[in-house]
């Protein structure tokens, strides 16, 4: 199994992924026989699920990659309790300076905070690995926002065994 990963900051601007997607599939079609998206909705309204099944492409369940990360069933329970938290997984507690701080201009323009967080309640951080470094800025993030903090250990979810069944199906 290869990995193509597409440029994160795709996410910033979710009506950019399915293009993305379809451009990156067409371009791989000679080198494979099965092509998978491992990206969720991720904020394209379905649009993403409609360009995979134009393309005969599967891609990974769920409204987004917090819902695989957490737990599809799981966070669907919690759906409605969560409505007014704002997750971060590991890349993003890496990254986020990069992907949330300046991409939303709260550098340059921080009474956006206010504007663009002011109904959120709390930051959760959906924790892959252990690693007491993360939980430090992830509860940094969560206070630079204005917002509770709450880690929630999940490791990679749903994840691998999305992969291993797409791997599996391949393979048949």
């Amino acid at each position: 199994m290869d990995l193509q990963c597409l440029p994160a900051d795709l996410h910033l601007r979710p009506a950019l992924i399915p293009d993305a997607v379809e451009a990156t599939v067409t371009e791989a079609r000679a080198a494979y026989e099965q092509i998978f998206v491992v990206y969720a909705d991720c904020g394209t309204g379905g649009l993403l699920a409609a360009r995979c099944e134009a393309l005969g492409v599967e891609m990974v369940p769920g409204p987004h990659c917090y819902a695989f990360f957490d737990g599809l069933a799981e966070h669907e329970a919690r759906a409605a309790d969560e409505i007014r938290a704002f997750y971060l997984t590991d890349f993003l507690v890496r990254q986020f300076d990069a992907f949330v701080w300046r991409a939303m201009g709260f550098d340059r323009h921080p009474e956006l905070i206010e504007m663009m967080f002011g109904n959120y309640e709390r930051l959760i951080y959906l924790a892959q690995t252990d690693d007491p470094a993360l939980d430090g800025q992830a509860e940094e993030a969560a206070a630079r926002l204005g917002l509770a903090y709450e880690r929630r250990k999940t490791g990679y979810g749903e994840l691998p065994g999305i992969l291993a069944q797409l791997s599996s199906s391949a393979s048949q």
